[in-house]
C-alpha cells in the first residue's frame, strides 16, 4: 500500500513539474552587434552566440546577451547564415527570441542557453563604418587644438 502511494505521489510530482515547463516564458527583441557566433557542444552541437547590446546607436557596458539556435528546429539555416555574415561584416542586428523555463532544456540538448532565436533583422549594414554613413571616403582634420597643462600654475591657483 505504501509503495503504491509513493508511486502515485512521484507520478503526481513529475506531472506537476512537467506542466510548469513553459516554452515561451518570455518573448522579446535585442539589438546590437555580434561578439561571438560559433557552433559548439560536447554531446549536442548547437549554434551559440553573444550579442553586444546597443542603446541609441552606442554600445552599452552591460553584460552581453547569450543566445542559442534551437536544435529541435530544422528551418533555421538561413538565419544562421545571416548571423554568420553579420558577424563577419560587423552589422547591427535585431534578434527576436523566446526564453524557455523549467525542464524544457534541462539537459541543454536544444542549446546552451535558454534564449532561442526566432528571427533576425539587419538594421545597419555599415554600423562599424560611420564615415561611409556620412558619405565620406576618408576622414579629415577640421581643426587642431593644443592644450598645455602647467602643474606649477595649477598649484599656485589652488593656494590662492
Amino acid at each position: 500500500m505504501r509503495r503504491n502511494i509513493l508511486w502515485l505521489l512521484l507520478a503526481f510530482t513529475a506531472s506537476v513539474m512537467l506542466q510548469s515547463c513553459k516554452e515561451n516564458y518570455s518573448v522579446g527583441e535585442k539589438v546590437g552587434n555580434l561578439i561571438e557566433f560559433t557552433k559548439k557542444g560536447v554531446f549536442w552541437d548547437s549554434w551559440e552566440g553573444s550579442l553586444n547590446l546597443t542603446q541609441t546607436g552606442m554600445n552599452t557596458s552591460g553584460a552581453p546577451f547569450y543566445f542559442s539556435f534551437d536544435n529541435d528546429r530544422t528551418d533555421q539555416d538561413s538565419l544562421v547564415q545571416l548571423l554568420y555574415q553579420a558577424q563577419v561584416e560587423g552589422w547591427k542586428v535585431k534578434l527576436k527570441y523566446h526564453e524557455v523555463w523549467g525542464l524544457k532544456n534541462v539537459f541543454q540538448n536544444r542549446g546552451e542557453s535558454d534564449y532561442f532565436i526566432d528571427g533576425v533583422e539587419v538594421l545597419d549594414r555599415d554600423f562599424a563604418n560611420p564615415l561611409k554613413q556620412a558619405g565620406l571616403k576618408q576622414g579629415h582634420v577640421v581643426d587642431t587644438i593644443w592644450v598645455v597643462v602647467d602643474k606649477q600654475e595649477l598649484l599656485n591657483r589652488n593656494k590662492r
